[in-house]
């Protein structure tokens, strides 16, 4: 399928690894000229050379921590003019007893998932609007619409997330600027496997790995039966970056396996 995006310029925020990194060689399969962003240096000047490599398009890194402002700033300098913008942070760890929930973790879990797509989109959007093509995609959380005690870091924060998307994308629609959510449920991802050594003291749970893999699987039924692959949701991240989508208007799509149980 020809996604009508060649020489298209992409931003993927957080394209190192992951989801992040298997939908910034989506766009570069479809043709985009990418700039990816990460924290780790090493990681990312890896993944961009291997990018680059593999599908012969200009791939450059940007060392940037996007819930910091100076790190908003790095990107903004190296790329002023993006076609399409795709944004995906690292899941924070699990968050143990709600009660110890403290005001500076939530303004952690805010600052991260929320005003820094957030500042990113608000950055970019004009120059789209301006050029009268634009797409932005946000890869969050389904605990973004199906609450999980354990995940208070990370779906409350991204739920206002997808409130603001769905807002602003109404405005923007109309100077072809196309803006989406996808909703990814349990994925095995470097993310998702860093996050996990800390599963077993948000439910005080011995740290046996067959104990914490015996509730997990019990207490996270995925009807497909199995958690997803970073390719799994690549290609609906990719599509939605394209041409193809654009009448598809501030939607929260969710890729999960079926664990999520419900018609809307």
């Amino acid at each position: 399928m020809d996604l009508q995006i060649k020489g298209k310029k992409a931003i993927m925020a957080g394209g190192s690894a992951g989801m992040g990194r298997a939908t910034a060689e989506r766009l570069a399969e479809a043709g985009a000229e990418l700039y990816i962003t990460a924290r780790r240096e090493e990681r990312l000047v890896q993944a961009a050379k291997e990018i680059s490599e593999k599908y012969g398009t200009k791939v450059t890194p940007v060392v940037a921590d996007s819930s910091k402002e100076e790190g908003r700033a790095a990107l903004f300098a190296a790329c002023s003019d993006p076609d399409i913008l795709s944004i995906t942070i690292k899941p924070p760890p699990p968050n143990g007893d709600f009660l110890k929930v403290t005001p500076e973790m939530w303004r952690e879990s805010i600052e991260t998932a929320l005003i820094g797509p957030m500042e990113i989109m608000r950055n970019y959007i004009p120059v789209m609007k301006e050029k009268g093509w634009g797409r932005i995609v946000n890869i969050a959380t389904f605990s973004a619409k199906n609450p999980m005690i354990w995940r208070l870091m990370s779906g409350p924060a991204r739920s206002a997330l997808l409130n603001y998307t769905a807002s602003v994308s109404r405005e923007v629609a109309p100077h072809g600027v196309i803006m989406n959510n996808l909703l990814p449920g349990m994925f095995q991802t470097e993310g998702a496997s860093e996050i996990m050594g800390h599963y077993a003291e948000a439910f005080g749970l011995e740290p046996e790995p067959e104990i914490v893999r015996e509730h997990f699987v019990a207490n996270n039924k995925i009807p497909a039966g199995f958690s997803g692959q970073a390719d799994d949701l690549a290609p609906m991240a990719a599509f939605l970056c394209s041409e193809l989508a654009r009448f598809i208007v501030g939607q929260n799509i969710v890729i999960d396996g079926g664990q999520h149980n419900s018609i809307f």
